[in-house]
């Protein structure tokens, strides 16, 4: 019994001593600055902007809103590599610097992702529920989207 009682000691003392340390590697949480301008968001209507800043906002754009949970190890890590991998596919705010060709696939993708329910990502979903467009929030995206890429011919 004291044997047992020990050892968990030991492991919840290694546990901590882990935890804690782990805080001292910190994620790259930077929100770039960028001219409003350049952004997709500039050319949103108010009803699809609303979406769009709450659905794909925080991954796909250089306005991420941190939440707390993106201060503390090991979660940090995971959030700041969501973003950067979001940013990565595609940002909204960067997207005066894409060539018409890739503005053309971005905006079917918004849709054709939507549509699939495969964005916004299942585990941004388990935090931020508001976040899941409903159908109606889809049909008004996909409809913005197909008139944003007939503008581009």
């Amino acid at each position: 019994m004291v044997l047992a009682a020990r050892l968990l000691r030991g492991i919840l003392i290694a546990f901590l001593i882990v935890f804690i340390g782990a805080q001292f590697i910190r994620a790259d949480r930077t929100n770039p600055a960028t001219p409003p301008a350049n952004s997709l968001r500039a050319k949103m209507p108010a009803d699809v902007g609303a979406l769009v800043d709450r659905s794909c906002r925080d991954c796909h754009s250089n306005s991420t809103t941190w939440p707390w949970y993106s201060n503390v190890a090991p979660m940090s890590w995971l959030v700041a590599k969501d973003v950067h991998d979001g940013r990565e596919h595609f940002n909204l705010s960067q997207w005066t610097s894409y060539d018409q060709d890739d503005q053309d696939k971005f905006l079917g993708a918004m849709c054709s992702l939507a549509k699939r329910g495969r964005m916004p990502l299942s585990q941004y979903l388990l935090i931020h529920r508001d976040a899941k467009p409903s159908p109606a929030d889809v049909a008004l995206l996909c409809a913005w989207t197909e008139k944003m890429r007939d503008t581009l011919q």
